[in-house]
């Protein structure tokens, strides 16, 4: 936890003036019980009223000051610790965006969701109290011990006495507390991970009639997660009755011997009003202890989870020195190219090579789990390859910044994602400073124009989270607007018209014609019907190129492709 407190620094003069205000504070709570005691020795015991309305006085002004400086103490704690969260959840945030899908798939989304939110707080609520007791708790049992040895120091081994045994116990269930609590925040992922499966699949899951089974995998991880965090508040709720039980017994062995001492005259009553007040805070002071003992343990664990997501360092990173542009704008290549997945037994794809060039229609087809998608992920980095390269403009992907490459790229996913927010903030996504103009053309072209001009608000028509107010060919019309209000020099489509009806996908293809021809378009299609006009198709079984050329050529040459186009077209279409 302690590399976190790094992030401490912007807030340093705060914490100053938090330790400074505590400080006081102790000194306050310290003072009044010896001014209690002068009161009962030498103003009640002599009938002293002007002297008793005098050191009521000094009473009434330290408990004041005392109480000033500790509302203003929890303030300035509360804010330090406020920025400190927000600081560190931008810290995760930003170092998350940087890692490569490689680093997504090892943590999960669910635990990079958790990690960002439950555990930052964890650790936010334990500064906050550490820093109202990392000076209160030491300087209160220090200050209460050397008091309390001032007013009687025979009768202070009672003290002595009990403190190795408060302290042994909270020992004792901090340990036992700790692996418990790091066991909570696994589980706690794991309960976030069903949920989010849950309300994101919602609609599968009331298609196939799964809500029993959903709801039956959600009691499992929330019965887990709840036997747990019982368990261990079992352990931790044994603290506080210790605690008192101790003193307890302490107050009574005080009050014995300290009654002994007074009637033996060597010691008056309000020193023994004064010891009792000062082993209590010396108490108090170690319940403080305890109770971050409490809160400690888990806080560790979660620090442990975001230190774990902060020193993992991104797979793919950007060159220290860049390549400058060799070849036209947007020619790519592939060159002898093999990747694998990581613990996968075989390469996703081997041995790829080919080049496609700007004006150029390059489409890929193949069976499901051929390396389709594999091999276009390959184009803006998302994976680095095994062996072999890629190469953007003469230039490896490898020697060029993130950056510069994927500006190079309009990548419409498989999966079209929409985020929250209008139409227009949609398709601006792919080029912030898109006109209006621009925007609209590129509606035009994706054949999306149609279906906005439907909606109440048009452009501004709001997008629900995740696009779920469209359908899913209105959610790949607006993706493929995102791409093309960019202009960019490689269009990469990733089975981006599958949800797209026939005459749509025709009416598409053939406005991309007339936009796409200074620029170099892939295409990874199930349809023959969408690939068979394209200059150059790359047909793969299994990870490798089983064929390539042009669709007359592959109906001569490549039985994969002669296959997959007699399942979808009679021999008139496929002619």
């Amino acid at each position: 936890m302690m590399k976190l407190f790094r992030y401490l620094r912007p807030y340093r003069l705060l914490i100053v003036f938090v330790f400074i205000l505590v400080f006081l504070q102790s000194m306050s709570d310290l003072y009044l019980p010896t001014l209690m005691a002068d009161i009962v020795n030498d103003g009640i015991v002599n009938g002293d009223i002007p002297y008793i309305w005098k050191i009521g006085g000094f009473m009434l002004i330290f408990a004041l000051g005392g109480a000033i400086c500790s509302i203003f103490a929890s303030y300035l704690s509360s804010k330090v610790a406020g920025g400190f969260g927000k600081n560190l959840r931008s810290r995760v945030f930003s170092h998350v965006q940087h890692f490569s899908l490689q680093e997504f798939d090892k943590l999960g989304t669910a635990s990079l969701i958790t990690r960002t939110t439950n555990d930052i707080t964890q650790i936010q609520q334990v500064l906050t109290m550490m820093l109202r007791m990392m000076i209160s708790a030491p300087m209160m049992c220090i200050g209460g011990i050397i008091m309390a040895v001032s007013k009687d120091a025979k009768l202070s081994l009672v003290i002595v006495v009990v403190i190795p045994v408060l302290v042994g116990a909270v020992a004792i269930i901090a340990t036992k507390g700790l692996p418990l609590f790091k066991a909570m925040q696994v589980k706690l992922d794991k309960l976030n991970r069903v949920l989010r499966e849950n309300l994101t699949g919602i609609r599968v899951v009331r298609s196939f009639n799964r809500i029993e089974h959903e709801q039956k995998r959600f009691d499992e991880a929330n019965f887990d997660l709840t036997q747990t965090a019982i368990k261990v508040n079992k352990i931790m709720a044994a603290m506080m009755p210790i605690m008192m039980l101790v003193m307890n017994f302490a107050t009574i062995a005080i009050v014995y011997f300290g009654g002994i001492r007074i009637s033996n005259g060597h010691m008056q009553v309000g020193d023994l009003m004064a010891f009792i007040q000062y082993a209590m805070q010396i108490m108090f002071s170690l319940v403080m202890v305890s109770i971050i003992f409490v809160m400690v343990p888990r806080a560790a664990a979660s620090a442990a989870r975001i230190n774990e997501v902060l020193a993992m360092e991104p797979q793919i990173t950007d060159p220290v020195q860049t390549e400058t542009i060799k070849h036209e704008r947007g020619f790519l290549e592939f060159r002898d190219v093999t990747f694998s997945y990581p613990g996968a037994e075989h390469p996703a794809i081997s041995g790829i090579s080919f080049h496609a060039e700007p004006g150029e229609t390059t489409a890929i087809i193949g069976g499901t789990g051929s390396g389709k998608s594999t091999l276009l992920s390959l184009i803006p980095r998302f994976y680095d390859v095994e062996k072999g390269s890629v190469l953007v403009d003469g230039v490896d992907v490898r020697q060029m910044s993130q950056e510069t490459l994927r500006a190079k790229i309009g990548f419409v996913p498989q999966k079209a994602v929409l985020f929250t927010g209008t139409i227009m903030d949609n398709i601006r996504y792919g080029k912030e400073d898109a006109t209006d103009e621009e925007v609209r053309k590129a509606a035009e072209i994706a054949q999306a124009a149609e279906f906005i001009a439907t909606m109440k608000d048009g452009y501004e028509s709001k997008i629900a989270q995740g696009g779920n107010n469209v359908s899913g060919g209105q959610k790949q019309r607006l993706s493929i607007a995102r791409a093309l209000v960019r202009n960019p020099e490689i269009y990469v489509f990733d089975d981006s018209f599958s949800a797209l009806d026939f005459k749509t996908d025709s009416k598409l293809r053939t406005a991309l014609k007339d936009v796409t021809e200074q620029s170099t378009v892939l295409i990874v299609a199930q349809r023959v019907s969408t690939v068979m006009n394209a200059d150059r198709i790359i047909v793969l079984e299994e990870g490798k190129i089983a064929g390539i050329g042009n669709h007359h050529e592959l109906m001569d040459t490549c039985d994969v492709y002669r296959e997959i186009v007699s399942s979808q077209l009679s021999e008139e279409e496929s002619a």
